[in-house]
């Protein structure tokens, strides 16, 4: 099974339509220096951000051992904690720290932990990249329950930190011809 949750990530359309994707989603920020992502898996977000960014120093937070190895071909394994979000010791901080697709999988009662990681670990920007809606809906995933969470993650962070504000915020649809994504919603938030 993980060698499906990693083969589904790889793909030469999903670079190109990242690629798409944080020239929007970091056209406020500017210039960055360095970036984190929550859950990286192989680095298809971090491939593509290296690719707009070439001077970005990486670093990625993943649990998955297989994906950490193909990851480290990409960033370094010394750029690379294996593990849980919840375990990551935040040390020092980055421009952006970033999640894409896993606060939706995260369970509710555990979402402080991560908001606080995400916080903590940047130094300027925060882009949350996730399935939204405007309250808090469990829906099946691949069979399961409770897999799957939609919510305003965004907003519950800018409501848990007042010196964070909203930059900028948009909408990748899953049936755009060019450049699809998953019904991804992003917003980037800066520190004040």
């Amino acid at each position: 099974m993980e060698q499906t949750i990693i083969s589904r990530n790889d793909d030469a359309q999903l670079l190109a339509s990242n690629l798409n994707f944080f020239s929007k989603a970091l056209k406020q920020a500017g210039p960055i220096s360095s970036c984190l992502e929550f859950g990286a898996n192989i680095g298809m977000n971090l491939k593509a951000l290296q690719l707009l960014y070439p001077d970005l120093h990486l670093k990625a937070v993943e649990i998955n051992p297989d994906a950490v190895k193909l990851l480290a071909n990409l960033i370094g394994g010394s750029n690379i904690f294996e593990g849980s979000i919840f375990d990551y010791p935040v040390s020092e901080k980055v421009n952006l720290s970033l999640i894409k697709g896993v606060l939706i999988h995260i369970n509710p009662d555990m979402l402080a932990t991560v908001y606080e990681k995400l916080y903590q670990a940047s130094d300027r920007f925060i882009l949350v990249c996730e399935y939204y809606n405007t309250s808090p809906v469990a829906i099946p995933y691949r069979g399961h329950s409770d897999r799957l969470f939609k919510r305003d993650f965004a907003g519950e962070m800018l409501e848990k930190y007042p010196d964070l504000k909203l930059v900028d915020y948009g909408f990748v649809y899953i049936r755009d011809p060019a450049f699809p994504q998953d019904d991804i919603t992003w917003f980037l938030m800066e520190k004040r």
